[in-house]
């Protein structure tokens, strides 16, 4: 199976006045279509800067990023969703509205679309808040708004850059569970970024880690859990515990080297 996407000996600087910050260095890995990766790794250590090398906001100095076997440089951005840790919900626009944003600026809105939007909406329980403005939600109703706004443009690959962190804790485990159920019923493939261990190893098929900066690959697991269960129903397996204590020792010894 020819993976969706293959990072290739990646390497990339900061650069400034003062000289060059490295951030990542021969970042190797793949991901099949309908895996979801975790990336974890400390603070620092570029895990947002490889998901936006991956989006192609920046390019990689050295080594290549391959989407369906094209350099990310050659494949339309439109084959990716990017949810960010703020919803960015605009308040002057009711949920509907704000769901239906992405279509807008892309000139995607027909009744088709629009439809499809709506069936996001009752899917997963907010078109009965469809034309609530976004104070008038929950933190964690906000957020499933801002997946359907991604999801509506049907994106091949979602990138999630700790979209959970702005969530008091239980609000958190519930809208991660929520969100990674939604994910996983509608089959895309995802990347999250995440500094929770805990979420990484619930939410990913694999769960890649990090090096302090410059960010080097020093492990990847492979989380073999029944993903007929959603997320939070995993932190109840027996085996979830042990995947827990082999990426923590990782980060020991991210601590280790320091």
């Amino acid at each position: 199976m020819e993976p969706i996407l293959e990072c290739k000996n990646i390497n990339y600087s900061y650069h400034s006045m003062t000289g060059e910050t490295p951030a990542l260095n021969n970042i190797n890995f793949k991901i099949n279509k309908g895996e979801f990766l975790s990336i974890v790794g400390p603070s620092g250590c570029g895990k947002s800067t490889l998901l936006s090398l991956i989006c192609g906001l920046i390019s990689p100095e050295c080594g290549e990023i391959l989407y369906e076997g094209k350099n990310i440089s050659e494949s339309s951005r439109q084959h990716f969703g990017y949810m960010l840790q703020k919803d960015h919900l605009f308040e002057w626009r009711t949920i509907r509205r704000n769901v239906l944003l992405g279509l807008e600026i892309q000139k995607k809105l027909s009744r088709e679309t629009s439809a499809y939007a709506d069936q996001l909406l009752e899917t997963y329980g907010l078109s009965a808040f469809a034309e609530k403005r976004p104070s008038e939600l929950s933190g964690g109703m906000r957020q499933r708004a801002a997946l359907i706004r991604t999801l509506v443009l049907k994106p091949e690959l979602l990138l999630l850059d700790e979209p959970f962190s702005a969530l008091d804790y239980q609000t958190r485990l519930k809208v991660g569970d929520d969100i990674g159920t939604i994910i996983r019923q509608e089959k895309k493939t995802a990347i999250l970024v995440t500094h929770d261990l805990s979420e990484a190893i619930s939410m990913g098929d694999k769960v890649l880690v990090l090096s302090n900066r410059p960010g080097e690959i020093k492990t990847i697991v492979p989380i073999s859990l029944d993903n007929s269960l959603s997320p939070l129903e995993k932190r109840n397996c027996s085996e979830f515990k042990t995947y827990f204590n082999l990426i923590w020792k990782e980060f020991e010894s991210n601590e280790d080297e320091t």
